[in-house]
């Protein structure tokens, strides 16, 4: 982890803000480490430290950013005693400890407790680094979701795939497949926190009872494609070969803000115009765009799935069953339901439903965007019903202040993928 001290800013700094304000500190979460966001640091860390946050204080907050502790039993414990004296509460002990008996305590034993907040953060943006707490503390929080590593991006960073529910029917979404789109990661962060407290609780996601979504459906959840893009556009990408890499691919594109502007991997292929769904049209149109070598945004690369990303999920497809897929993008709000003359049984009726909930409008994908998608590739590939959802408004990348409307226009969406199956 990057070492911050007095004066930084960035995104990691939000992440130090975060940790405060959810131990207890008024901080004010702007990503600037000033004064006052010292002065709750030391007191955080205990006092007589000096203000700055290396390994040893990052480990002090992270259970801030996981959100979740362990705690060792003493005598007298019990799980109401350490609720109470952490933070959490006994159902979530309980249900992060389903094989302790809470009547039974031994001495000695360690639990693992959840505090008593949301773990998907509406307030920060998004990178790997807190896309991968975040799954540490789901995967501690409800124990009966399972987290499946599917590949590995250009520099090593693990991708992986959550996956909720025990039923037949399988569904796929994804989200960041471009770079500066990283706001669709937390809105699959947020909908697999909700749907599994909803199931741990017996309540309703969406208006819908949790149970029956887990029982009749087999939900996965990739929420982020393109680590390395995300944590280049967040500015907490550290490799300097990579950073270095992608400055000399940026300068070949000036008109191209960099780096909001970059949507592509770390070496500058557009994960999205991957896939063996009219490639080599989108090379023609691509190339005569100008983006012929690699580039910040669609450069198509030099043939279909050459980029591990894509090819990751481009495998993971093929070796599942999905009966339906979305892939989370930003921003127009609009849904794009179907490729070239592919129309799968039920998908523009699914579409008009997505409408309905949703408020986005549903079209085709214009032809100078329109193959070597997922979403066309899936569709060319299965005939079933396949979505790019393009969500919210403005320039990329969109900012958290547009999240929750963002998230409460996709509830319906996320819900009826499963829901409006046949």
């Amino acid at each position: 982890m990057r070492e911050l001290v007095p004066g930084d800013q960035g995104v990691l700094v939000q992440y130090v803000q975060l940790a405060l304000a959810r131990a207890g500190y008024p901080v004010n979460i702007d990503g600037i480490f000033g004064e006052r966001t010292c002065e709750f640091l030391r007191d955080f860390l205990g006092g007589g430290q000096d203000c700055q946050v290396e390994e040893a204080q990052w480990n002090q907050l992270l259970p801030y950013l996981k959100g979740y502790t362990t705690y060792q039993v003493k005598q007298g414990d019990t799980f109401w005693r350490i609720a109470n004296r952490l933070h959490s509460s006994v159902r979530r002990i309980a249900g992060a400890n389903p094989t302790v008996d809470p009547m039974a305590l031994q001495i000695g034993t360690v639990l693992l407790v959840p505090f008593d907040f949301p773990l998907v953060s509406e307030q920060v943006p998004y990178s790997s680094l807190l896309t991968n707490w975040i799954l540490e503390g789901l995967m501690v929080r409800y124990p009966f979701l399972h987290e499946e590593p599917v590949g590995n991006s250009v520099m090593g960073q693990k991708l992986s795939v959550i996956q909720i529910g025990e039923g037949t029917k399988q569904v796929f979404y994804n989200a960041s497949f471009h770079a500066n789109e990283w706001i669709t990661t937390p809105v699959l962060l947020k909908f697999a926190e909700d749907y599994a407290q909803a199931y741990a609780t017996g309540q309703k996601i969406g208006g819908v009872p949790a149970s029956w979504l887990y029982y009749g459906y087999r939900l996965y959840l990739m929420p982020l494609v393109n680590p390395d893009g995300v944590d280049l556009v967040n500015g907490v990408l550290d490799d300097p070969y990579y950073l270095n890499q992608a400055v000399q691919i940026a300068a070949g594109y000036p008109d191209i803000a960099f780096p909001k502007g970059w949507k592509a991997n770390i070496e500058g292929t557009d994960l999205n115009l991957q896939f063996p769904a009219g490639w080599e049209t989108a090379k023609e149109v691509k190339y005569a765009q100008g983006y012929q070598t690699p580039a910040p945004r669609d450069f198509v690369g030099e043939a279909p799935l050459t980029a591990p990303e894509s090819r990751a999920v481009y495998e993971y497809t093929k070796r599942s069953d999905f009966s339906l897929i979305l892939a989370y993008h930003t921003q127009g709000e609009v849904i794009y339901w179907k490729y070239a003359d592919y129309e799968p049984e039920d998908s523009y009726r699914i579409a008009m439903y997505f409408q309905q909930v949703s408020g986005y409008a549903v079209e085709q994908t214009p032809s100078a965007s329109g193959n070597a998608g997922y979403k066309d590739w899936f569709i060319k590939a299965y005939n079933r019903p396949g979505y790019t959802i393009e969500a919210g408004q403005g320039v990329n990348p969109l900012q958290m202040e547009q999240f929750a409307a963002i998230y409460a226009d996709n509830l319906g969406i996320l819900t009826g993928g499963m829901t409006q199956l046949a």
